[in-house]
Formats: C-alpha cells, structure tokens, sequence
C-alpha cells in the first residue's frame, strides 16, 4: 500500500511536520470562510452587520462544529486499516463514513434551522442585530451536509497519509467564496445574506473535488458500491467513535454561547471589538491545531501497525514541538494583533479597539494552554479514546460558565478575555489524567513487544 507520508518508519517528528504544514494552510484557507465575511462584511455593510455575523459565531460552532466533529471520529478506523495494511477494510470504513456523513448532515440541517432562532435568543442577541444574525445563519446551515461530506473526504485523505492534495481543492473554494463574496456583498448589495450564499457556494465546490479525489484519484481508497451501502453494524462502530467528539464540540460551543452572552451585555461595539479580535486569535491558533491533527494521524496509523513504543517516544517530542510553537505564536499574535483588527473596520472607536486589544493581550499570556490540550486530545483521538474528547469539552464548559455567570458581573470584560485560558486549563487537567493512566499501558505493550 503506498504511503505518501511515511507515519509509520523514519524520523517521526520530520513526518509530522511536513504532514501537518499542508493541514494549517487548508486550515487556514477553511479559515478564510468566515474571515473573508468578516471584513467584507465589517467593511462594506456596517458594524451591526460585523457584530451579527460575529454574533452567531457559538452558534455556528454548536451546530456545524458537533457535525465536523462526528466525521474526525468517523475516519478514526481508516487510519488503523491502513497501518494494519488492509486495504479492504480502508475501503469499507471509508464508504460507510461517507453514508453516514450523508445522512446525519441531512438531519441536521432540518434540526439547525428549527433552532437558530430559539438560540439567538437564549444568548441574548441585541434587538438591532438579531435579524442580520438570522438571516445569515439560516443561509449557512444549508451547507452542512456538504460541509461534512467535504471534511469527511479529507479525513479519509489524511487517515492514508495524504494531507497536500485538500490543499488544492480548498484553494480553489476560498477564491470561490472570495469572488462571491465581493460579487454579492459589494456588487449586489446583498449584505448579510449575500456572505452566506457565497460561503455555502464555496462549500459546495469543496465538497465536489474533495469527492472527486477520493473516488477517482486517490490510490489507497478503493471504495466499491458495496461500501458504499449502509452497513448497520459499522454505522454504530464510526457512530460511537464520533459521538464522543461531536460532543466536545457540543459542550465547548454551549460554553461559548454562554460566554457570548456575557459579551452582547456590553453592546455592539464590544461584540464587534471582540469578534474581530477573536478571528485573529484564531489564526494564529492554526499551526497548534495542524500539528494535533497531525498527530492523531501518525498515533492513529501506528496504533493500527502495533508501533506502540513509536507512539510513547515521539508523543514526548511532539509535546515540546508544540510548546514551542505556542511561545512563537504568542509573540506573533501580540505582534499582528492591531494592524489585522483593523481590517474589520471602517469606523473604529475606542470602545471596539480597547475590548479587542485586551483580548488579545490575555490570549497571549495563556497560549501555551491550548498547545497542550491539542496534543493530549489529539493523542487519544488517534488511539480510538475519544470518550476523552467529551470529558475535556466539559471542562472547557465549567471554565466559560465560570467566567460567564460568575466572574463577569464581578469583574466586567477582564473577565471574558481570560475565559479561553480557564477553558483551556479546565480541559488540560483531565486529558493529562487520562493520557498518563493510558501511557503506562502502552509502554508495558512497547516492552513486550521488544
């Protein structure tokens, strides 16, 4: 079975790297989804506009986050097929991932829709925003299944070792939703409403190649019409791993719903400063991210070749990689910080500017937080134990919950910028639990096997 990066022999940080820096620019170019509608958006409508497209952003991930997450779980089994090296069982979890990503996006569309309004509300959406927020919303949700096909194509993608070729394909969908976006919402007049059919356009289009490839292009996927079937028993199988990581998703989102609420008490001018901010903390969050996903990859296909002593050494180096890359992006993120929240902006004021810089400024001191979480979670994602994924995402929740019953009404805004890291502390410590009681495991497994 060829492999076109080497997860499995060689050196294993070199491997992670190369594999994962294809995973940040498509990250980075899925990214520019909702970046791109930001500043189009903040610059060409108004700043009620901005502050409502920010404002669904909990929303958003509630939804369309637990529905990506149950693909992550989805693609788990393909990644230990191919380091066990059956190609049949490759094909089978393929197929069944892609029904069954077919058909839950398809419910979720209908669920989405019958409960953006209700959640819009329940977060407190300023009266003057709360149309513009569902308007744009209830466009997006049309997007899903596609949005989950496209992602589970990827997935599969990289469960054989292939993480370049997405690159291409999300290239094309982000210039897609660029034109488009400029087309409806400068050109047109769209507004709102127009950021939304370009953003669901682009999903369309990445959903189609990403497709294209792994049935036509891709020589480690061999999916026949069998597999592509409804298989009961592998349903549940790929169900029950993704469940867990669609729920930390879940959580995590009802905690930023939660905090976002504590945020629309301040107004519209604190949402915008704040949602603009917080896209550029999550641009800098990329490189972390990649590299996570990376690793469940390399752990996933070693797991399925039996390399467990492969897993316990390189976990550790892959730990200090990521921590020092959290240093670097702390230090680029301060640096970045004020000229990118500009570009949000036609009008700033001194409210917008002062909530977002402290933002920031907070991000930066904890980011090493988030390093670590990324590594642990991925970790035992890769290992099949996303049980972990859920017990992190409630700890992420008491830290937003926290923060945004407790500490905000005390405190006022200080306390919603230091939100993040408590999230991201709360879901360290029981990760770093479960990951130690799981490492001594392996590395009895790693000595019996020498």
């Amino acid at each position: 079975m060829k492999k076109k990066t080497d997860m499995l022999g060689g050196n294993a940080i070199k491997s992670i790297i190369v594999f994962a820096l294809p995973i940040m620019l498509s990250s980075l170019l899925q990214y520019n989804y909702a970046l791109v509608d930001n500043i189009i958006v903040g610059r060409y409508v108004s700043t009620d506009a901005l502050a409502a497209v920010g404002n669904v952003g909990a929303i958003n991930s509630f939804i369309i986050g637990a529905a990506l997450g149950l693909t992550s779980g989805f693609t788990i089994p393909v990644a230990h097929a191919f380091g066990a090296g059956d190609r049949r069982k490759v094909a089978h979890y393929s197929g069944s991932s892609i029904v069954v990503a077919l058909m839950v996006g398809t419910v979720i569309v209908v669920v989405a829709h019958l409960l953006s309004k209700p959640l819009l509300k329940i977060i407190g959406t300023p009266d003057e925003i709360v149309d513009l927020s569902s308007a744009y919303i209830n466009i997006l949700y049309f997007g899903v299944p596609f949005q989950m096909l496209s992602n589970n194509f990827t997935a599969i993608s990289r469960a054989v070792g292939e993480s370049k070729k997405p690159l291409y394909f999300f290239t094309i969908s982000v210039f897609v939703n660029f034109c488009l976006d400029m087309l409806f919402v400068k050109t047109f007049g769209w507004g709102v409403e127009g950021a939304a059919a370009a953003t669901l356009i682009s999903h369309i289009t990445a959903a189609a190649l990403t497709g294209f490839y792994i049935f036509k292009l891709n020589d480690d996927v061999d999916i026949t019409k069998d597999d592509l079937k409804f298989h009961p028993k592998t349903a549940l199988q790929q169900i029950g791993l993704g469940i867990p990581v669609s729920m930390q998703f879940t959580i995590t989102s009802i905690g930023s719903m939660c905090l976002q609420s504590a945020v629309n008490s301040f107004g519209a001018n604190v949402i915008a400063g704040f949602t603009a901010a917080s896209r550029v903390e999550n641009l800098t969050n990329l490189p972390m991210s990649a590299l996570g996903v990376a690793t469940q990859t390399f752990v996933g296909q070693n797991y399925g070749a039996k390399n467990y002593d492969r897993i316990v050494k390189s976990v550790k180096k892959i730990f200090l990689l990521d921590l020092g890359v959290s240093v670097a992006m702390s230090i680029l993120l301060f640096i970045i910080s004020k000229p990118m929240v500009s570009l949000f902006m036609t009008e700033p004021n001194a409210a917008m500017i002062a909530a977002a810089n402290r933002y920031i400024l907070a991000t930066c001191q904890c980011y090493s937080l988030v390093a670590v979480l990324f590594v642990l979670r991925n970790t035992l994602q890769g290992l099949g134990f996303t049980y972990a994924n859920m017990v992190a995402g409630a700890g992420e929740l008491a830290g937003r919950i926290l923060i945004a019953f407790v500490l905000t009404p005390l405190i006022g805004f200080t306390a919603v910028c230091y939100a993040a890291p408590a999230a991201w502390l709360l879901a360290d410590i029981p990760l770093a639990i479960i990951y130690l009681s799981k490492h001594r495991k392996f590395k009895k497994l790693a000595a019996e096997n020498t």
